[in-house]
């Protein structure tokens, strides 16, 4: 199923609610997945990985391969992320569905953030910071007006015409919100109530002296061994959530202090699957400073493509292969 048409049978409140309810099945459980698995193009500054999950109470699975490859768009005009999900069906193995992964992709990375703001952000939260404008900035800036009411967006990107495009299309969508546009990092981000962090970067680009007490921050970029955004001063600091404690300590904000021995395992506060359960509080303080350290995982990207699968199925949309 293309892109395009995956986009028409998705709302970002189905994604939302499919990934919280992931993420408790996944502390309830009710999910296997291996860790992820990668191939490294290093004279290519690329990588592809393989996603697999089985989602019991859905009963459904499939493993997304996708590709990070971010001079692609620079270089030869392509997307810097592609790939493709593969549904099956576990009661007999046959192969249900192939989703062009793009979109889900999007989506399902900004659902998390959405899905840990609403748990971890204070209830006051105003003013968004994006770093990134790219196709994550757009996801974003939807998911997050679904659980805060911004009011403002500070944007960065490291080019003028991604960020000036981000703006133009973003300010048409919603006339309510007050946009700044920065070329300095520091600017999208001190004085922020909420931030997320969605680059590609192997070195921090986020300092600790920036982040204003009661600051949420959603560090979503690093999806790699060796990849970070923020100043592990942060992280010394913060209450640390993560998605999956095993993957995000392989290829998450985590991996590098972890490494490093900057911070222990013990340094991390929980899951956030705990935190929906109930298992463990969220924010408890205003002044709290909160890290959701997410490098994407599969039950996310299955349980958003189940929806949209069922949704096909039932308006009779795709086109049917023999295999």
């Amino acid at each position: 199923m293309r892109d395009k048409d995956i986009r028409s049978l998705l709302t970002m409140e189905e994604a939302i609610k499919a990934v919280e309810d992931a993420f408790r099945e996944k502390n309830l459980g009710r999910v296997q997945m291996p860790l992820k698995s990668y191939l490294f193009y290093e004279k290519y500054n690329g990588d592809h990985r393989f996603m697999p999950a089985y989602l019991e109470k859905l009963d459904i699975a499939g493993v997304k391969i996708v590709n990070t490859h971010p001079e692609n768009r620079r270089k030869y005009g392509l997307p810097t992320v592609a790939g493709i999900i593969v549904l099956a069906d576990p009661k007999t193995g046959v192969i249900l569905s192939i989703l062009e992964a793009t979109w889900i992709t999007a989506v399902k990375t900004a659902a998390a953030s959405a899905v840990a703001t609403k748990y971890l952000a204070r209830e006051d939260s105003e003013v968004l910071g994006l770093v990134g404008a790219g196709l994550q900035a757009v996801a974003h800036l939807e998911a997050l007006s679904h659980i805060m009411e911004v009011k403002e967006v500070r944007v960065w990107s490291r080019t003028r015409e991604t960020l000036e495009n981000f703006v133009k299309q973003m300010a048409m969508r919603y006339p309510k919100v007050n946009f700044v546009t920065t070329n300095v990092v520091r600017n999208a981000v001190e004085g922020c109530d909420v931030v997320a962090t969605l680059t590609p970067s192997r070195q921090p680009i986020i300092s600790g002296d920036w982040v204003k007490p009661g600051t949420h921050i959603n560090a979503m970029g690093a999806d790699a061994p060796g990849k970070q955004e923020l100043d592990p001063a942060i992280l010394k600091t913060a209450k640390i959530v993560v998605d999956d404690l095993e993957h995000c300590s392989y290829s998450g904000e985590i991996n590098v202090p972890l490494t490093q021995g900057v911070i222990s395992k013990k340094d991390i506060y929980g899951e956030i699957g705990e935190i929906i359960l109930g298992q463990k509080p969220g924010r408890i303080r205003p002044d709290e400073v909160t890290v959701f350290a997410s490098t994407g995982i599969a039950i996310q990207d299955i349980a958003v493509a189940e929806v949209v699968y069922r949704e096909a199925v039932r308006l009779g949309l795709g086109v049917k292969i023999e295999l």
